[in-house]
């Protein structure tokens, strides 16, 4: 099978349905406004581009309930993220040391709010990120701001060890690059996103309830796994090694078409794993459950959401040429 067929498959194997929020067309639209008057240092392919990477349907697809103004906020968050993954992964990427002051300077507006001025963020990200995050700064309590900020902070710490080891020319072991891969994935900031859509964050002893984490991270690696099949050939050229199948072709000195298997087994063994331990979620009172029910199906929507979002976009040919010839 090719690596299309295989992304195709997985996603028929995918027990999670398929959500999009009403209002993710609207704020496409809105996004597309939007983008021109940042002043982004792109050329008019690049913003082509950018915009045919239909944001606004990711994350409508991930918080399919949120408000039409909610779904805005995600929208630009998740473009932020993107536009900053595009700078420290592109042929001119930043530095290891410019990633760190990056880090610092998007921590310190997430912390102190746009009266920040750390020289770490300036320009159009600046621009963007005070306008994505005026509103969760205003509406969230602090101990949820703290809780993002951390998973941020954590992001582009994997982001920057990932620079160093393309710098130093290190490739990762398989095990080396799982726990990489969480960070790097932005995974971990979507799931707070849940509570700010939905409007009920969780206490921190729930959040951090060992089982509730640990499907964060078997669906973390679900959807983190299906992305790596789908920018192969990408990160083949660019990556370093940090991608599961070039992992799995290093440590173990087997063939693309091999590894491509390996992972995809990977995946299909994590799903299951997914399924049995949400499947085990124990009550937490008749005043969380339906909270923390809420936030299980965000961590559900990231694996889905993800997926379907990965055959829509333009960021990934080998899935959507697929999508031309499949079902």
């Amino acid at each position: 099978m090719t690596t299309g067929e295989i992304l195709w498959a997985l996603r028929a194997d995918c027990p999670i349905p398929s959500r999009l929020s009403p209002h993710a067309d609207q704020v496409q639209e809105w996004l597309l406004g939007l983008l021109p008057t940042l002043d982004l240092p792109l050329d008019d392919t690049a913003l082509r581009r950018l915009s045919r990477g239909a944001f606004a349907r990711y994350a409508g697809r991930l918080y399919p309930a949120a408000t039409e103004a909610d779904l805005r906020v995600l929208t630009a968050l998740f473009t932020w993220f993107f536009l900053v993954d595009d700078a420290c992964d592109g042929p001119d990427r930043l530095t290891p040391e410019q990633i760190r002051a990056l880090r610092d300077g998007t921590l310190a507006l997430l912390h102190d709010g746009p009266r920040s001025r750390h020289a770490g963020l300036t320009g159009p990200l600046r621009q963007l990120l005070v306008l994505a995050w005026r509103e969760p700064h205003q509406r969230m309590p602090a101990r949820w701001r703290l809780r993002f900020a951390d998973a941020v902070a954590r992001h582009l710490d994997g982001t920057w060890q990932e620079a160093v080891n393309k710098e130093t020319g290190h490739r990762p072991g398989v095990s080396e690059y799982v726990e990489l891969r969480r960070a790097t994935s932005a995974a971990e900031v979507s799931y707070p996103l849940v509570e700010f859509a939905g409007g009920r964050p969780l206490p921190d002893p729930v959040y951090q309830n060992p089982l509730l984490r640990e499907i964060a991270h078997v669906g973390n690696d679900l959807l983190s796994w299906y992305n790596d099949l789908a920018s192969l050939e990408r990160d083949r050229a660019t990556a370093g090694g940090h991608n599961l199948v070039l992992a799995i072709e290093d440590e173990f000195a087997v063939s693309s078409a091999e590894a491509v298997e390996r992972a995809a087994g990977r995946w299909r063994e994590s799903m299951r794993r997914f399924v049995a331990l949400r499947a085990g979620v124990p009550s937490f009172g008749p005043a969380l459950d339906e909270a923390v029910t809420n936030h299980l199906d965000g961590v559900a929507y990231a694996v889905r959401g993800t997926i379907d979002w990965t055959v829509e976009s333009a960021r990934y040919p080998a899935a959507t040429v697929q999508r031309a010839s499949g079902p």
